[in-house]
């Protein structure tokens, strides 16, 4: 079974090295695929040597993990963000789940910083994908090639692309859930307050759900409008 790691980057000079020195001893095992939505830092400099391929494509998590996918060679592509680490079994393990009848899932995760608040976060996190069947791609969400050709690859909107490509695969199957897991920042937590952060993610989740454009959650994602005030302000 070949695999095809795929990550999606927008200036991710500081973390960008760091996630590839980490892969490299499985690299004769897989292909690393960088897709670069137009960095302006470093980011595709420091991918030298360290990628298989460099892909630079128009910005999107979902369109940069389309193309990035169009130039995989393997059976089972990984979707794995920049800031994020995998166990170090993960394709053997992987291999040893996947078959014609699962053929897509994800990691547990747990997140990486100081305040004890992380742990209690990546424990619902676990706890409700495992029971909604529905990841983020912080979980690092895996599936067979023919698999996400089948499904029309990740929708190519601009934020929850990762929520929606779930609720598609699960129509076919529901996903592996494998309890080693990857270790990921919670550095967005932390520089934004974890509980404005949480109140945040709460409000773009209800807000997809109800059918809220993603082009507008995106903009409250990036610009993180979570004040009663600038939200009134956001949706006129």
């Amino acid at each position: 079974m070949k695999f095809s790691i795929i990550i999606p980057t927008l200036n991710e000079a500081n973390s960008i090295q760091t996630c590839l020195l980490a892969l490299q001893p499985i690299k004769k095992d897989c292909e690393i695929i960088i897709a670069d939505g137009g960095s302006s830092d470093n980011t595709v400099i420091f991918t030298k040597h360290l990628a298989d391929k460099t892909i630079i494509c128009s910005k999107g998590r979902g369109r940069q993990m389309n193309s990035g996918t169009n130039h995989a060679t393997g059976d089972v592509l990984i979707f794995l963000h920049a800031d994020t680490y995998l166990p170090e079994n993960a394709l053997t393990l992987i291999e040893q789940h996947i078959n014609q009848h699962a053929q897509w899932g994800h990691f547990d995760i747990s997140l990486n910083g100081n305040s004890l608040m992380l742990k209690i976060i990546a424990f619902f996190m676990n706890w409700r994908s495992r029971l909604t069947g529905v990841a983020t791609g912080d979980q690092v969400i895996f599936v067979t090639q023919q698999l996400f050709n089948q499904v029309g690859q990740y929708p190519e909107i601009s934020l929850m692309e990762d929520i929606a490509l779930c609720k598609i695969l699960n129509k076919i199957s529901l996903p592996i859930c494998l309890n080693a897991k990857v270790n990921s920042s919670g550095r967005r937590w932390e520089y934004n307050g974890i509980y404005k952060t949480i109140l945040l993610m709460w409000f773009i989740r209800l807000s997809y759900f109800l059918g809220t454009d993603p082009q507008k959650l995106a903009i409250l994602y990036s610009e993180n409008i979570f004040t009663q005030f600038k939200l009134k302000k956001f949706w006129k």
